[in-house]
């Protein structure tokens, strides 16, 4: 570990790298990821709510939602993949970019 931590010194004295520390600390006491983690299960919550209550009217208003679900448009879900993929530190203007362009 010490030699790991020595080589990213040297390397930041060179400017090779930037300290990323003071953002690796804001993000642990950060609870948006929390909250994106919850709001991306509760379908998975529903459904298995659903599921386990065996009841048909139920499972009917569940298989409703999952129907409107699907045919939310592609510009939304669009933004919604880029604002997760921002709350978790992945460069989502690289993810559509990339999905773009295997799609030629």
């Amino acid at each position: 570990m010490s030699d790991a931590q020595l080589l990213h010194a040297e390397r930041q004295a060179r400017g090779e790298e930037t300290y990323q520390g003071k953002l690796l600390e804001a993000r642990q006491t950060d609870l948006k990821d929390e909250f994106v983690l919850l709001i991306l299960s509760a379908p998975i919550i529903i459904l298995a709510w659903g599921v386990f209550s065996e009841n048909p009217e139920t499972l009917e208003k569940i298989n409703v939602f999952f129907e409107h679900f699907a045919a939310l448009p592609t510009w939304f879900s669009s933004l919604w993949v880029l604002v997760v993929a921002s709350i978790f530190g992945i460069k989502g203007t690289q993810i559509w970019r990339n999905g773009k362009s295997g799609k030629k």
